[in-house]
């Protein structure tokens, strides 16, 4: 059994002991904490607190806890049901709640399940908050409400359509532009809630042929649900039947989005933001952003747009921060995670989806010609193991100086910018590890690089 709990959350496999699994015990000290955390700093005038989960076998269990723990807190829930992380984000400004919790363990496997904690703008906590929330859990620094003040329960479906038609009313979809182009797509939802919301979308697009696979919400995973290329070959080996001109893959609780094009071959998952964001910056002149493990062509399409890129540390909340900072008109993660500020501050495979259909449409290309125009980058991902006694930060701070001539950034852990490439080294939060992230345009120059600087570690 295993329990991670860490600013951005508490998720682990359900069952076992208390504190070593996601017990029912564990799930109601972290939601009281949160609740108690919100009580504390909202500045949204509210009683409400959103809640929605995915679609795991375990999320009826875990949603009735998180429920009737926040009513006991004296919250009013407003239960918008099977719904993805956006959705859920969204919700929260739409209801006008002080805050929202969704369900959902993202790409982990079915066994695994998790608490995603936000503040009253929709938007994941902030590491300081986090770190409040894991310390009122272990203090148990909570107090449930007497009998007069006990919290509210509301059912509220209609939050996926509301969803969509925020997706619709953005100015860069171009419903008709997609009509026209007469797209078949196909999509594997890996058996969550993709299954439910992403027809619906297709359809309000203009798509009339849609492919399904894995779209019943069973949380019966047929496949390891994080959306990569080792992991996608029922959707690949469809794509190379023909017949359909993309397919879009979403994780279990739908911020991810990767692409396989109409020959059978992966768009990339990096370049599910890259492409995106040229399409925006064709029409809406302004910075990017995205976090320093993140492919390099982002920052190349935005040089050639005349307009500046920022890398932030890994993790949403710093790329949101550093958006809001900069003021960038689109961002994102490498992972697939697409971040436009004119829907809202939060990963969105919904409006990955719209924006790159609309520009596939207004491109007339392919899906492959398409990806082609890009810069081409190949990404190798390592690790070093190192003893729990390790000293990580003397080691970080050893490779910052031996590589003092390139370019190097230290706000999250050291990234070396050569001219050909670059490597990224970040000390795991969970494990004695440092990953080792790395990039250049062929994957033999991407593994040299990685190589040569773990050498020096």
């Amino acid at each position: 059994m295993a329990l991670i709990k860490s600013i951005s959350g508490i998720r682990g496999t359900v069952g076992g002991n208390a504190g070593e699994g996601l017990t029912p015990l564990d799930i109601v000290k972290f939601t009281s904490a949160y609740a108690a955390l919100i009580r504390r700093i909202s500045f949204v005038k509210s009683n409400r607190i959103i809640v929605g989960r995915d679609a795991r076998v375990s999320g009826e269990m875990v949603r009735r806890l998180v429920c009737g723990t926040l009513m006991g807190m004296g919250f009013d829930v407003v239960d918008i049901g099977l719904a993805s992380t956006p959705t859920t984000e969204l919700a929260v400004t739409m209801a006008g709640a002080c805050g929202g919790i969704i369900l959902t363990a993202s790409h982990n496997p079915k066994q695994w399940n998790a608490l995603k904690l936000l503040n009253g703008q929709g938007e994941f906590l902030n590491a300081e908050e986090g770190q409040e929330v894991l310390r009122m859990a272990e203090a148990e620094a909570f107090e449930y409400a007497g009998i007069d003040r006990l919290g509210s329960y509301t059912e509220d479906l209609s939050y996926n359509e509301k969803h969509i038609e925020r997706v619709l009313a953005l100015d860069l979809v171009d419903v008709e532009a997609i009509r026209k182009a007469g797209f078949r797509v196909a999509i594997d939802c890996v058996n969550s809630v993709g299954g439910i919301i992403l027809p619906q979308l297709l359809e309000r697009l203009g798509v009339k042929h849609v492919r399904k696979l894995y779209c019943e919400p069973t949380g019966d995973f047929q496949h390891n649900p994080e959306p990569l290329e080792k992991n996608l070959g029922d959707i690949m080996n469809l794509m190379k039947e023909g017949g359909n001109d993309v397919a879009f893959v979403v994780d279990p609780d739908v911020d991810r989005l990767a692409m396989i094009c109409e020959d059978g071959t992966m768009f990339g998952e990096e370049y599910t933001l890259v492409s995106v964001a040229d399409y925006v910056l064709k029409h809406t002149p302004g910075n990017t952003v995205s976090n320093l493990s993140s492919t390099r062509a982002l920052r190349d399409v935005t040089n050639n747009y005349g307009m500046q890129y920022y890398a932030s540390a890994v993790g949403e909340v710093n790329v949101v921060a550093k958006m809001k900072e900069v003021n960038a008109v689109i961002g994102g993660e490498g992972n697939g995670g697409v971040i436009y500020p004119e829907a809202h501050y939060g990963r969105d495979a919904l409006v990955g989806i719209a924006l790159f259909l609309s520009h596939l449409a207004h491109e007339g290309k392919k899906a492959s010609e398409l990806r082609a125009v890009y810069p081409k980058y190949c990404m190798a991902k390592k690790r070093i193991d190192l003893t729990p006694d390790t000293d990580v930060d003397a080691i970080l701070k050893k490779v910052k100086e031996t590589y003092r001539k390139e370019e190097v950034n230290d706000i999250d852990g050291v990234k070396i910018d050569f001219a050909d490439g670059w490597v990224h080294l970040r000390k795991s939060n969970t494990e004695p590890i440092i990953r080792v992230y790395s990039e250049a345009g062929s994957m033999e120059d991407a593994n040299r690089l990685a190589d040569e600087v773990s050498a020096c570690i």
